[in-house]
């Protein structure tokens, strides 16, 4: 193996798990799961059948990643957060047809606590604060906070609050990096 497990993880059959990432203690993984390279799986955590998890994805402790979730590279799950994968659930009602996807873009960070209301995408490099209930598409960079999750402020890819300017100019204050914030939509600034 490539990756490590703990030796009390369960992971069944199916699974594609990439080079130099680890499983850590009780945590379940379910058929065909596909998890990238170097990626951190945190005590207790459950990934149900067919979960896409890109690189490096850090999944903290007690999540529950749920059917139809697709995780980009560098995602942060935060400590006990979830997603749920239908929108009426009944216990005496299957709907295992219905799944709704949810897809979290690069870069993006859940705080703890929060829940991901299925079907609604969470753009790159957004941050959503602890406990916030998702019910809606966050856009990229895009900070949200509250329940519902309302946004706040933009959020630079080194995690940083983006205070912007009157001319829409915001500087990231550890990496340096210029953003521009146009009719509601950030952009990093590749090019001075």
């Amino acid at each position: 193996m490539k990756y490590f497990a703990h030796e009390t993880a369960v992971i069944d059959e199916g699974c594609q798990i990439g080079e130099g990432t680890k499983i850590w203690h009780f945590s379940h993984i379910m058929p065909n799961c596909n998890i990238g390279l170097s990626c951190n799986i945190g005590q207790n955590v459950v990934i149900s059948p067919e979960v896409i998890l890109g690189n490096n994805v850090k999944v903290q402790n007690n999540v529950s990643i749920y059917t139809g979730v697709i995780c980009e590279d560098d995602v942060f799950l935060g400590p006990s957060m979830v997603f749920t994968n239908v929108m009426n659930p009944r216990s005496a009602v299957n709907r295992r047809d219905s799944y709704l996807k949810t897809i979290v873009k690069k870069g993006a960070s859940i705080g703890a606590n929060a829940t991901i209301v299925c079907g609604h995408d969470i753009g790159r490099y957004a941050f959503i604060g602890a406990g916030a209930v998702v019910t809606k598409h966050v856009p990229d960079y895009a900070l949200v906070v509250g329940n519902p999750a309302r946004q706040i402020g933009w959020m630079s890819e080194y995690g940083h609050r983006l205070n912007f300017d009157e001319n829409g100019m915001a500087q990231c204050p550890e990496s340096g990096e210029n953003y521009t914030l146009s009719e509601n939509t950030v952009e990093r600034v590749t090019s001075v």
